[in-house]
């Protein structure tokens, strides 16, 4: 039961509009009705692989390795991790093992053997799916590292449930089944439970689980459901405006949210083709794909349109097809959303806040005006609640800062196998607490403040490090800044300011610190100031805010 209160105009509580679901609510009978209302149209295009497929041809292949891997032995609820970086079987086995009521474990492609390992174990995997080597990750030769008798049943000790190992994109090595033996295995497969094994499941049933990207400390496991992401997926698209006629580019890895909920699903339930430029973001390939695609929309997050408008070859490329897209991920610099919009031709470029454990919950509408487009991200979805709240849980007044908490039919089922840790983040009334904190404006858009832990208390006086950074960006010198608080005897925390400059940048210190002299509160200006050249990031473009702050007060020790 919905128990939310009637919403009063000067409290930080919105809900979206009730709009109409997509009304097939599981993925694979989504793709289903996609191959009969578009069956010509194409689906997915593999620049890199040179693999084109129309909505009927995709949902062949899905049909064809999903019976495969039930002729395997897999079933509906098990446990499937995908390592890969992105390809046209990533799209296949994502939809695949939805379609057989699969639980698909995507596995961060950064991951070592440990890591995968502790991913592996922690969802309980029984499956397991490879694609080919990149760069230094060998994806078949790090998952025998972690389990050297993989494909051994009798012999696994460390990951004793995998009874089922795959292999894409090359030969498969010891302990792996070859992809194309699956997929034709799925055509000659035949068996009278499959239709009870693509029946047995309903769209609130599981159907990923996607590790947080550890910007704060250990990944947990969020589950998610068809209804979670599918859905996700139909709003999101319908906010940009995506038809069958679009072509959408998705350079961001399809392990995460970005890719495969907002990218995937959101083409699936619009109709609209994937464009996958190649297997992970490389500026050029994206923009050769951008215009030899002749896409209409992109995806990105900020540092993937600053590696584009930075390339050499930029003016070599035609974007005038590009009309729609969306910049997230991390904070969106308003001079970098502007460049974006002109120089690239996405007019329409959208902004959306979202987690892994709740997807999409605002998002830009390109009706709004440049200031709203550029300082916030947007108005709350359709079909969804958020709420600001104080530290002891009370919902603030419009305008005051708190922590952002959304409800809805994109929110997490929970995190897989660990009660405790859902409890802490979702409450008993269905409200998901992000740890972000936020202000709703009188127009109900949504800014974004920073996160509760990057929350700098120096001296009893809370900072805020994103005001800080977009002080400091405004420099012309400073490229990019990282602002997060390390311990301090005396006020508690002090502040330090990692700034990325170009190379031949002489700024100082000094300079930095003169910079915001009269300009900005004394207690703001930052004690401590580095020059690097990257910061530690996750795959998805998240700064790593709690490595940065270890490095250096592991500096400060030692000095």
């Amino acid at each position: 039961m919905n128990t939310a209160r009637q919403p009063v105009d000067s409290d930080s509580y919105v809900t979206g509009q009730q709009e109409p679901f997509l009304t097939t609510g599981r993925i694979g009978d989504a793709l289903r009705e996609a191959a009969a209302c578009w069956p010509n149209v194409e689906a997915l295009v593999a620049v890199e692989q040179g693999v084109r497929l129309t909505w009927s041809e995709l949902d062949t292949a899905v049909d064809n390795f999903a019976v495969g891997l039930i002729s395997m032995g897999l079933r509906s609820g098990d446990r499937v991790g995908l390592w890969a970086v992105n390809s046209a079987e990533w799209v296949i086995v994502q939809l695949a093992t939805a379609r057989a009521g699969m639980i698909l474990v995507t596995i961060n492609p950064a991951y070592r053997a440990e890591e995968f390992r502790f991913a592996m174990t922690a969802a309980g995997c029984v499956g397991l799916i490879v694609g080919p080597a990149y760069k230094n990750s060998n994806f078949a030769k790090l998952a025998l590292e972690a389990e050297p008798n993989l494909g051994n049943s009798c012999k696994q000790e460390i990951l004793p449930a995998i009874r089922v190992a795959i292999q894409f994109g090359s030969r498969p090595i010891h302990g792996f089944v070859n992809w194309d033996d699956v997929s034709a295995a799925g055509l000659t497969y035949s068996d009278k439970t499959i239709d009870n094994v693509f029946s047995g499941f309903t769209e609130q049933s599981p159907v990923n689980i996607q590790f947080t990207s550890g910007t704060t400390g250990v990944p947990k496991g969020v589950t998610l459901s068809h209804q979670n992401i599918l859905q996700n997926g139909w709003f999101t698209g319908g906010a940009l405006g995506l038809t069958e006629r679009d072509r959408l580019c998705i350079p961001v890895p399809l392990y995460h949210c970005f890719g495969m909920v907002t990218g995937v699903l959101a083409c699936l339930a619009r109709g609209a083709t994937m464009v996958l430029p190649g297997p992970v973001f490389d500026a050029v390939d994206t923009l050769d794909a951008l215009a030899s695609e002749g896409c209409t929309a992109i995806y990105g997050v900020p540092t993937m349109y600053a590696a584009m408008l930075r390339s050499p070859d930029f003016a070599n490329f035609n974007l005038q097809s590009l009309r729609t897209g969306i910049m997230a991920g991390s904070i969106c610099p308003v001079d970098l959303m502007l460049d974006v919009m002109t120089r690239m031709n996405v007019g329409q470029l959208a902004i959306c806040y979202g987690m892994t454990e709740a997807p999409v919950s605002f998002q830009t509408s390109p009706a709004d005006t440049i200031a709203e487009r550029t300082g916030t991200v947007g108005r709350i979805q359709p079909n969804v609640e958020a709420k600001i709240i104080s530290e002891t849980g009370q919902i603030v007044e419009r305008g005051v800062t708190g922590e952002i908490c959304v409800r809805g039919y994109n929110t997490m089922i929970g995190y897989w196998g660990d009660p405790a840790a859902t409890a802490a983040t979702k409450d008993e009334r269905g409200w998901v607490h992000t740890g972000d904190l936020g202000i709703i404006d009188a127009n109900g858009f949504l800014h974004i403040v920073g996160r509760i832990k990057d929350m700098v208390i120096r001296g009893g006086e809370n900072l805020y490090p994103k005001e800080i950074e977009e002080f400091l960006r405004a420099h012309p010198a400073i490229i990019d800044v990282q602002v997060f608080g390390v311990s301090d005897r005396y006020y508690g925390e002090e502040l330090c300011a990692w700034i990325n400059v170009e190379r031949t940048s002489s700024l100082s210190e000094e300079d930095v610190k003169t910079f915001c002299q009269g300009k900005i509160s004394h207690n703001k200006i930052p004690k401590y100031v580095r020059f690097v050249q990257s910061f530690p990031m996750t795959v998805t473009g998240k700064v790593q805010k709690h490595v940065l702050r270890a490095q250096m007060e592991e500096q400060l020790r030692q000095a």
